[in-house]
This record gives C-alpha cells, structure tokens and sequence, in this order.
C-alpha cells in the first residue's frame, strides 16, 4: 500500500502551558533525562548527571561550542517610534541581518540604538535600514562596528516563549561555548558541567566539538502544510580538521557517535553529504552555510546517538529527531514525558536517544 505524504500536522502534540520551563534547573546536570532505544522501542527515566550510565568507552561525542551574543537591542526610529532589533547573523563589521519589531520600518528608515548597560557607551549608536530580506528581517548597517559594543548595548535573546530575563546571562550559555555568534542557545548542551564532561572523559568517553551558529529560523514553526515545502535559512558552521579526524577514526574503528543537539547533528550531515558529493565517505574539515532540512525519511551518514532536549510542535526540530527515531516513537515518547511533567523546550529537561 502507497504511503500517504508526510503532513505538518503529524508533527503536532499538545503540550500544556505550564509544561514550558521558563527557569532552568540548578545544578545543571540535575535535569531529567529520557532515555529512548531506537531499537527495542523502550523508554527509561533518570537524570541528566547519570548519562554515563547509558554511554561506554570509545562513544564519541560532538557538540556544538557556538556562544550566544547579546543580540536583542532597542531603541527607536529617529522619525519617532519604539523598536526592537534582533540581530540574526553578520554579514560584515557593520552590516547584519536581523528581525526589527516596530511600525514603518522600511529601507531608508533611520534607527537609534540605546546603550542598555552604558560603561563607555552615553549616546544612541545609528543604523540605516538597507533592504528587506526574504524571510521577512531586514539588512542593516550601523555606523560602527557594533559586535565589540553588544555587551553594552544587547541583552540576552531568549526565546520568545521564555517571559522573563534569566538572572545569570551565563546560564543561558553552555559551559563549553566558544566562539560568538548565535542568536540562539544550542540548548541540549546547557545540561553539561565541567565536572560531567571530565567524569565521562574519565570513563573512556572522548569529546570533539563543533560550531554552527544558530538562528531563530531553526526553532520556527513550519507555517506550511507540507513540509518538503518549507524553506530553512542557510546557519554558518565550521567542521575543524582535528573533529573531522576524530568522527572518521570512531566511524572506523565502529564507535559510536553521538550528537549533543540538533545543531550538531545538521553540522555533521552538511559534512557527510558534502563528501558523498565528492565520492568520499570520510569527513573532511569543511566551513560555510547550511540549510540541511531533515525530515523522515533520511539516511544518516555519521550518527549513532543524540542528546536533545524536547522540541515545539511542528517545528524542524521535532522532525528531525522523528527521522533520527521514528515519528511513532518520539510522539509516543513526548506524551510519556507530558504524563510525567518533564519540562520542555529551551530550559526544559532531555532526552538521549541510542
């Protein structure tokens, strides 16, 4: 019997307000954790700090060292106007692509920037609107090179779904975060201490990581019915040679690899698929944008497990994982985790699937 086309609305699950962590747990490893088998169809409950319990020696994993940077600003059109500025992605010192709230806020318009922590910073900084972008952002120029200057002028760009400000900006922040340049935290990584990192490592578990800076694109609904027709917005991502060497030597000595975050996962299959284009199934280092959609059914190239935490309904997210598992198995699995009020999204807990 043909199967029917995959719709948006099979990636659906109610999910009750309360249910939305808008506080994330302290320490951090004390999150819980839901661990799925992929291959027995089992779910098991325990806590974040014990997920050795479910990796071995040999088990590689990959996460992604991107750090957020302080990207929401506001302030008002010089014409008169409040707006609010969400920085997306640089384009060069002084131009970046972001999402503007604000009425009129067409090509020409002319923004002034408050400082929201002024320390060297007393007066507005300026940015002309350029252009509108695809997506419905806009590309806009300051009058100085503004990523020195965010830590005065920005806040923290929690998601939407998140009503107050965190109380530590760190918090929001991985333990292991690198290099600037998110817009978003690659959030399945919050869980990690760097006294979980050296246990496991001390247990035989080696740790590679990656970098792809996130956008909000990522964690957007899919606003159309089917979802082969949906457009993902092209991230930047690095691959470097010693990760690159390091998947390939796990893949051929048969260890697994596992992904901490979703993030990773579309670094690690950008790279794959790059290098079957060239007729090679080893990694090389590799960098630049992706706009990889995985959705059921695909072939992955390089992974063997995923740490992740639970994602919105009809998201990318949410898809990708249900072609990393199964569609049936991640629904099934959410619905547990509703039962048993695990708490979801950005500060929410997690799940490891192997």
């Amino acid at each position: 019997m043909e199967q029917r086309p995959l719709s948006t609305d099979d990636f659906d699950y109610d999910l009750p307000q309360e249910l939305i962590a808008q506080t994330p747990v302290e320490p951090r490893d004390q999150s819980r954790l839901l661990v799925l088998s992929r291959e027995q169809g089992t779910l098991r409950h325990d806590h974040f700090y014990n997920i050795g319990h479910y990796l071995r020696a040999g088990d590689l994993l990959v996460a992604n060292e991107s750090r957020v940077i302080p990207a929401r600003l506001f302030g008002h059109k010089a014409s008169g106007g409040k707006v609010e500025v969400l920085l997306l992605r640089r384009r060069d010192e002084r131009s970046w692509e972001a999402l503007v709230r604000g009425k009129g806020v067409r090509p020409g318009t002319t923004l002034q920037i408050e400082p929201q922590q002024a320390v060297t910073l007393h007066e507005p900084i300026q940015a002309q609107v350029l252009d509108l972008l695809p997506h419905g952002g806009r590309l806009i120029q300051f009058d100085a090179a503004i990523e020195p200057l965010l830590p005065e002028l920005g806040q923290m760009p929690l998601p939407p779904y998140i009503h107050q400000q965190v109380a530590n900006p760190e918090r929001y922040q991985t333990v292991y975060s690198k290099t600037q340049g998110s817009a978003a935290a690659p959030t399945a990584g919050l869980h990690f201490t760097p006294q979980l990192i050296a246990a496991l490592q001390e247990q035989g578990v080696e740790w590679a990581t990656v970098t792809l800076h996130v956008g909000l694109d990522t964690f957007r609904p899919v606003q159309v019915s089917d979802p082969t027709q949906h457009t993902m917005h092209s991230e930047y991502f690095e691959l470097s040679a010693a990760t690159a060497e390091a998947i390939n030597r796990a893949r051929a000595e048969q260890r697994r690899v596992i992904a901490v975050g979703t993030t990773t996962v579309r670094v690690l299959e950008t790279a794959a698929q790059w290098a079957e284009r060239q007729g090679s199934s080893t990694l090389r280092p590799c960098s630049g944008d992706t706009d990889i959609f995985i959705y059921p059914p695909y072939r992955f190239r390089v992974l063997s497990g995923l740490i992740t935490n639970f994602h919105l309904p009809k998201s990318t997210l949410l898809m990708l994982v249900s072609a990393f598992a199964s569609r049936e198995q991640i629904l099934a699995a959410y619905a547990e985790a509703v039962r048993e009020r695990y708490r979801f999204f950005s500060f929410g807990d997690a799940m490891l699937m192997i």
